[in-house]
């Protein structure tokens, strides 16, 4: 019996093994159903992942990771593997042996049965897994460069700024640049075109190119944010940290890097060390590139180079509107495309408004909507469709930003004028003055001072511009662009609902009814041949503060000035005005009255009772009979007045006009024009006169050999007219007179004097008393027979004034004109470091310029006018200045080629 035992064993094991085989036999079909159950549930966590995953990477721009990469692969995985498997069993379910359910080959069946349950048990592992995936993907890696969209195409007009940007971005001893222009005029367009540059793969000399907009008003912290973003530090290293927190992440980072910072839009200086940005130098090649409106901020960031983004020349300017107005518009009639040059111009080149005005006629298909259009932007640009929205409100931040309310009037004035017209800084300064815009001041110069400061930043900001047309003048010559003029007219009458500026320019004659609209306007400005029709009963202009007529006809109609009750400014200057109504004389609030150039024959002695009156101008009045008694020392508030520049059959008594005006207590500028010597006596004999006195001409004075002037004076313009007999001009010194605090060196008596004009005076040897003018600017000399030395040789061996200037160091103009004697302007070569335009006729034995090497260095040399034979005969001691001067010499056949308006109208018309 001992074998049965071990027989027993062997079959008891067959049994079991039998048995569980037949068991995951018997549950195969059951698994097999579970199985593509699982998988189906797999199938759908796979189809949940899958699409946060794309979601993610499209909309999000982030990268899935490695982890649920790999889940996804293996997914995929097992659904082929899954696949095959049920495939396999599906073929063993088709061999079972014949009419049983036993499969044919029981070893394989088992196997199928095994790997069934392994796969069911691995399907639900991986869907436990992609369950719980808390992220599926993370942030990308920031590119170098992000790419910015260009809403203008084509890009026109940038291609010189651009260059000279990429040109800086270059040069490694430049750091930062500051990129600034007017409202609309590209700047933003430039900063993009300069980051795209960047995208082309040949360049890599940075790391990264980080882009901020800053705007106003600056908000560093969002400033910060962008760049910690930009930088890729995880924010819980920084979120909700203060504000060093911040500066510190960004300066570890920057630290190691070369980058490239842009910043658009900033109103005002930015602390880079307080953003986080490392300083720029000492190896570090890193850039900072920034756009403004405002040149100060350029200053006030330190940037190393500032670059001026000028509005399009005409040609560019066509070439965009063309393309923002399309073909199709511009074909659909033959008329048109002349039409749109006309459009195109009233832009003025600025890209902002041409790209508005094309948007608003690109739907125009016929020439009558164009011509409409075109009337309705000369006469009211508010009313085109877009200019409110989308180009006044854009180019009213710069408005906005202004510091205070009389920086902002002072602005808004300016839009009184007509457009494209120039006038003096010093005219606008007056008219500020005298509607009290600057009331800060009691002194006139230090109100004066006050308005200049205000031009420099108007001019900062780019919303007042220097003209470049009118050369050769005393005065800086001011204008408004034509689109910020149109903003400027649309904020001053409150974006457009209300009519409190009337400005009327060349329109002919205005009709009654129109003046009856002006009952709320604050200030009225009539110009260029523009007059108002006879009125039947006066008009009605309770709250009008201003009005200005110029360079037209005007005949006040009956009781004009009747109901004008806070007016303060009445400016009728260059205007073909032959009588003053006696009624102005009631204008108790009037501050500022301009009649120059008038035809006035009389004043109403009723202009005594302006007691208000700060500014009376009377210059080139050539009609005028008198002054009435007893007029001028009535206006007990008078501080400035100017008549010169006047010629009558019966002239005004000049020591009477004198007295009159020592008798005022205010007066501390007077221009007048004198003609004899008691006049000239009585004028410096008086302290109060002679330090009042800015603006000096002497014409025509008879007898007189030698004119005494007495130092030290506050003159700053000299002219000396027709003054036959005159010799000599001699310096008097009031040594033990108290020198008031206005004089700043005593020493130099003319401290003050910037423009000297001798014209005619036959008998006149030198100009030795100039070495006494340390900041002349403009000096103008015309048929002086006997001249032969403007300052003789032994007055310019020391060519150093007391003040430590030098002789002409502020010399800007020279004009040398019908002088047949005159040799030599100075004993010696100067470097002239002021020097734009010297022009010279007529002086065939003027055979050197007293110039040194350094005039072509001051950069600031402009023209050299006067004829070729003049030039071609100039000896030189150093033939390398003649080749550098030679490519500023413009022959001229005729003095009159030679621009020289000032000389007879200061402050003329455009």
């Amino acid at each position: 019996m001992d074998f049965v035992s071990p027989v027993l064993d062997v079959a008891s094991r067959i049994c079991n093994c039998v048995g569980d085989r037949a068991d995951h036999l018997r549950r195969l079909p059951q698994n097999l159903k579970s199985l593509r159950t699982e998988m189906e549930k797999l199938n759908n966590v796979y189809k949940d992942v899958r699409e946060r995953v794309e979601r993610e990477e499209n909309l999000e721009k982030k990268k899935r990771t490695h982890v649920v990469g790999g889940w996804i692969q293996r997914a995929e995985a097992m659904e082929n593997e899954v696949n095959k498997l049920l495939d396999r069993c599906d073929e063993e379910n088709q061999k079972k042996c014949f009419g049983t359910c036993c499969p044919r080959n029981c070893r394989a069946s088992y196997k199928l049965a095994k790997m069934v349950r392994e796969k069911m048990d691995a399907v639900a592992e991986l869907q436990s897994e992609g369950r719980n995936f808390q992220e599926v993907a993370v942030p990308l890696p920031s590119p170098h460069v992000i790419e910015r969209p260009l809403e203008e195409k084509p890009v026109v007009g940038l291609d010189s700024p651009f260059r000279e940007v990429w040109r800086l971005l270059q040069d490694k001893k430049v750091g930062s640049i500051g990129i600034y222009g007017m409202g609309g005029v590209g700047k933003t367009t430039l900063l993009k075109k300069i980051n795209n540059k960047f995208l082309q793969s040949s360049i890599k000399a940075f790391d990264i190119v980080i882009w901020v907009v800053v705007s106003r008003p600056t908000n560093l912290e969002r400033v910060q944010e962008t760049i910690l973003d930009r930088l890729d530090i995880p924010h819980d290293r920084w979120e909700g940290r203060e504000e060093e927190r911040k500066a510190e992440e960004i300066r570890r980072v920057l630290k190691t890097k070369k980058f490239v910072l842009l910043l658009d839009d900033i109103w005002e200086p930015l602390d880079f060390l307080r953003v986080g940005i490392p300083p720029l130098g000492d190896g570090n090649e890193s850039k900072i590139v920034f756009t403004t409106r405002s040149a100060d901020v350029c200053g006030g960031m330190a940037a190393q180079k500032s670059i001026k983004v000028e509005c399009l020349e005409e040609k560019e300017a066509l070439s965009l509107f063309q393309a923002k107005v399309g073909e199709d518009t511009l074909n659909s009639h033959p008329d048109i495309p002349k039409l749109a040059e006309m459009v195109a111009k009233e832009c003025k080149g600025l890209p902002l408004a041409i790209i508005v005005i094309a948007r608003a006629m690109a739907s125009a298909k016929t020439p009558e909507e164009w011509e409409r259009n075109l009337q309705k932007l000369r006469l009211y640009p508010k009313d085109v469709a877009g200019t409110e929205n989308d180009l006044f409100s854009v180019l009213a931040f710069s408005y906005d930003s202004l510091p205070d309310e009389a920086t902002k009037s002072c602005f808004l004035y300016c839009s009184l004028l007509p457009e494209d017209y120039q006038i003096p800084s010093e005219h606008i300064i007056q008219l500020w003055i005298g509607e009290g815009f600057l009331d800060e001041y009691d002194d006139i110069q230090e109100t004066r001072n006050q308005g200049g400061k205000i031009i420099q930043m108007l001019k900062h900001v780019c919303l007042l511009e220097v003209s470049t047309e009118l050369i050769f003048q005393k005065s800086e010559y001011l204008k408004m662009h034509d689109v910020i003029r149109d903003m400027a007219l649309w904020l001053a009458c409150e974006k457009g609902k209300k009519n409190k500026f009337v400005v009327k320019d060349g329109v002919g004659l205005i009709s009654a009814q129109e003046v009856q609209k002006w009952k709320d306007a604050q200030r009225i400005a009539l110009w260029n041949k523009t007059s108002i029709e006879e009125l039947s009963e006066p008009p009605h202009f309770p709250n009008t503060e201003t009005v200005i007529g110029r360079m037209t006809r005007f005949m006040f109609p009956s009781g004009f000035f009747t109901n004008m009750h806070v007016i303060r400014v009445l400016d009728f200057s260059n205007v073909e005005l032959r009588k003053l109504p006696a009624e102005i004389g009631n204008l108790a609030t009037l501050q500022y009255l301009n009649l120059s150039g008038t035809r006035i024959q009389y004043l109403p002695i009723e202009l005594k009772n302006l007691k208000k009156l700060r500014f009376f101008m009377l210059d080139d009045l050539f009609s005028l009979a008198s002054l009435p008694n007893q007029m001028v020392s009535s206006l007990s508030s008078l501080q400035l007045f100017s008549m010169k520049f006047f010629s009558s059959p019966s002239p005004v008594d000049e020591i009477m006009l004198l007295e009159e005006l020592e008798q005022l207590d205010h007066i501390n500028d007077i221009s007048i024009m004198l003609t004899s010597i008691q006049s000239i006596e009585r004028l410096f004999e008086s302290h109060k006169l002679r330090r009042s006195t800015t603006f000096l001409q002497l014409a025509g004075c008879k007898g007189v050999n030698q004119v005494q002037l007495l130092s030290p004076s506050c003159i700053k313009e000299l002219i000396l007219v027709m003054c036959d007999e005159l010799e000599e001009v001699k310096i008097i010194h009031f040594e033990k007179q108290v020198v008031p605090s206005k004089f700043p060196n005593p020493q130099c008596c003319f401290n003050y004097l910037l423009s000297v004009h001798i014209i005619g005076c036959k008998k006149l040897l030198n100009l030795n008393w100039l070495i006494h003018a340390p900041k002349l600017q403009y000096l103008y000399i015309k048929r002086s027979k006997i001249i032969a030395k403007v300052i003789e040789d032994e007055r310019s061996e020391g060519s150093e004034i007391e003040s430590g200037l030098s002789v002409f160091s502020r010399l800007i103009y020279l004009v040398l004109l019908n002088l047949p004697n005159l040799e030599s302007i100075y004993g010696h070569a100067l470097p002239f470091p002021s020097l734009r335009w010297i022009s010279v006729w007529g002086c065939p034995r003027l055979k050197k310029l007293p110039f040194d090497s350094s005039i072509c260095m001051s950069k600031k040399l402009e023209n050299i006018n006067g004829q070729q034979e003049w030039w071609d005969g100039l000896e030189w001691n150093d033939q390398t200045l003649m080749h550098n001067l030679t490519p500023y010499f413009q022959p001229s056949g005729s003095p009159y080629n030679v621009k020289i308006t000032y000389l007879v109208h200061p402050i003329t018309s455009p």
